[in-house]
């Protein structure tokens, strides 16, 4: 992708198509997740809620779009109760294994992420339009018969929205000249989204190229301004040779 402007190389695009990832064949023990042991992630506390998950090599942040490509069993049925439900499903980095193979290590910090559109791909698959709604916490994980993990998760509290402090300026305009560029569903947003620090940290840490790790550190910070502080210090990496 190109250089949209202030010298800066962009990473993934919005609305970046995933083909469907395949976990695990066969776990006859409850999975382990992981997290940073030293962060201090607020929860609401509620018994965990049952939240069937789709690990991925990716990171999904709230008001994130992420596409699927399903033709695994496992996934069919998890669209089947969700769309049933009206509940939404769990994404979360994996962090140790393959998408395929041998059970994978989840992070334990994730993001629900709620179908909203379905259709037919040109192989004839099914597709998915999801968005990413709120950040949650798990506790433990467990196999169903069909291979789907399951997480015991909390909600992790939402975000009120926060001004852009000052220092942070340049990243708002970096941001709004990055969806000019890009295009994307956020292309349209209000002017008053980029005075929202944790909207445009989310979305620079969307489209910046980032390591997934990184994502995933930047994800778990509660903080907006230590959010784009992080990115912020990380600019001068992205830079392009005139």
């Amino acid at each position: 992708m190109g250089d949209p402007g202030f010298g800066i190389r962009c990473g993934r695009g919005v609305g970046l198509a995933l083909a469907s990832h395949r976990l695990l064949a066969h776990c006859d023990s409850a999975l382990p997740c992981m997290t940073n042991p030293d962060s201090r992630i607020p929860t609401q506390r509620m018994p965990p809620n049952d939240l069937p998950l789709f690990p991925l090599q990716t990171v999904l942040f709230p008001g994130g779009e992420l596409r699927l490509r399903i033709f695994e069993p496992r996934y069919l049925d998890l669209v089947r109760q969700c769309s049933r439900e009206g509940q939404p499903f769990g994404v979360s980095l994996i962090l140790a294994g393959a998408e395929a193979g041998s059970p994978a290590l989840p992070a334990a910090v994730g993001t629900t992420a709620r179908i909203v559109d379905f259709y037919t791909l040109p192989d004839g698959l099914l597709g998915i339009s999801c968005i990413g709604e709120q950040r949650f916490q798990m506790r433990h994980t467990r196999l169903r018969d069909n291979g789907l993990i399951v997480g015991a998760v909390e909600q992790m509290l939402g975000f009120a929205p926060e001004p852009v402090a000052p220092q942070h300026g340049l990243l708002a305009q970096l941001l709004e000249r990055l969806l000019e560029h890009v295009g994307g569903p956020h292309a349209g947003a209000p002017k008053a989204a980029f005075d929202d620090a944790h909207w445009v940290g989310f979305r620079l840490a969307e489209l910046l190229p980032f390591e997934e790790r990184e994502r995933q550190a930047l994800l778990e910070m509660d903080a907006a301004a230590a959010r784009l502080d992080h990115i912020l210090q990380a600019l001068p990496q992205f830079q392009t040779e005139s």
